[in-house]
């Protein structure tokens, strides 16, 4: 069965999106088609990417990098998670993005985003990034507004179009996720190989832009 990660991608103290990621994981815990699990990087603090080489050359000479690809490996697709932090995602998310590249290869996302704004240009920002790592986003999304959306400023009082949104979405990823699995290779298999497409001197050239 396709294994689903909800990245909850904010750290921050008193964060909105605890309450937001429980909600995606058990409205999507009512399906029978996947199994759902929620990844809080709260609990897998990462420094600024400190990796003497490209992840996609690997292996990781630390720790820290190793216990969190072995995390994310296992998944097949993910939600994002992610709030809008002037304009953009946390910088968390993204560092936590590029610790790791064959993990994410190959693979279905989709977002649900919050914000004065509903979180859209956060969302903008990750689908680059994440279609850069190989990762195929879908185009549902979930949007809440932090203005309207939660009750006396704190408490997240989901609405129906965020449920039919959230169907829409989890539709998507599974069905996509499942169109990819014969790309998929286990991270063993990939971590140390340049991508599929690539040569050396390609290789190269992305050793210098990562």
């Amino acid at each position: 069965m396709t294994r689903i990660g909800i990245i909850l991608g904010s750290t921050r103290p008193n964060r909105n999106g605890a309450q937001i990621a429980r909600w995606v994981l058990d409205t999507a815990s009512r399906r029978d088609d996947a199994e759902f699990e929620l990844v809080d990087l709260r609990d897998h603090p990462l420094p600024h990417l400190d990796e003497p080489v490209p992840p996609m050359f690997g292996p990781s000479a630390h720790e820290h990098t190793r216990a969190w690809a072995e995390r994310i490996a296992p998944f097949d697709a993910f939600v994002i998670v992610t709030p809008e932090y002037n304009g953009g995602a946390p910088g968390v998310l993204k560092n936590a993005l590029d610790h790791l590249f064959a993990e994410w290869t190959n693979k279905a996302l989709g977002f649900v985003s919050y914000g004065v704004n509903g979180g859209a240009r956060a969302v903008v920002q990750l689908r680059t990034v994440c279609s850069t790592l190989g990762m195929a986003d879908v185009g549902y999304q979930v949007s809440i507004s932090v203005l309207t959306d939660f009750e006396n400023n704190t408490t997240f009082i989901p609405r129906d179009h965020h449920a039919d949104a959230l169907t829409k979405t989890l539709d998507q990823i599974i069905a996509w996720s499942t169109a990819l699995a014969p790309l998929r290779r286990p991270a063993a298999d990939t971590s140390n190989s340049t991508p599929e497409g690539a040569d050396h001197d390609d290789a190269e050239r992305l050793s210098v832009t990562r």
